[in-house]
């Protein structure tokens, strides 16, 4: 499950994902010109600290000379966006999508970007039988996300500590971890995912129908 807004600057349409580590993502290109096959479209993505763009999709085409570990997860789909499967903390970035009519040729229109942050958890087991939980989120630029654990029981029953753009609570390992849940939320918009814990984890946006 993922939360998203966009907003426009400087001429560019910039959205806002968050999307947790291991669920599926699709990301809009609202700029596209050419539908049929997409052959006009151009994926590109840009990591936190690396300076070169590495191009996805190349007129349509998943490049291929990126590592096929990341390129059977892509896929153009409806409206050119581009999926990604089995999201990793490696996905988090800045993703341009671009419009060419013929290869060499002008940009048309403006970039259509989008800021993918991916939501972690991390479990590990201390000396003293504790067990705690480490919930991160992963983003392009800044940290522009609050991270906060929230626990239904008897709050002495945890410890929780606040970290920058992540959180973790420690507890026993009797605690029944169904009263835990992670709530991240992106300070730019507002939006809000709470993410449980356990092998049936997931994270959703507040409200929704089947979320427990």
């Amino acid at each position: 499950m993922f939360v998203s807004s966009s907003t426009e600057v400087a001429g560019q349409n910039l959205l806002y994902i968050t999307v947790r580590a291991g669920d599926e993502v699709t990301l809009p290109c609202e700029n596209v010109i050419i539908q049929d096959k997409c052959s006009s479209t151009t994926w590109l993505s840009s990591r936190k600290g690396e300076a070169a763009a590495v191009t996805l999709i190349d007129f349509g085409q998943i490049n291929d000379e990126i590592p096929k570990a990341k390129s059977d997860r892509l896929s153009v789909k409806e409206k050119c966006s581009l999926v990604i499967k089995k999201v990793t903390e490696e996905d988090a970035g800045r993703y341009t999508c671009r419009q060419f009519y013929r290869p060499g040729g002008p940009q048309q229109g403006p970039d259509a970007v989008v800021h993918l942050s991916v939501v972690t958890m991390e479990e590990q087991k201390n000396t003293d039988d504790t067990v705690t939980l480490i919930c991160t989120v992963l983003t392009y630029a800044g940290c522009d996300h609050s991270v906060k654990w929230l626990y239904e029981g008897n709050e002495n029953d945890v410890e929780i500590t606040p970290l920058t753009c992540s959180a973790s609570v420690s507890f026993p390992p009797h605690l029944n971890q169904k009263l835990l849940k992670c709530k991240v939320t992106d300070k730019k918009n507002g939006n809000t995912l709470l993410c449980t814990v356990g092998p049936q984890s997931s994270c959703k946006k507040p409200g929704t129908v089947g979320f427990i």
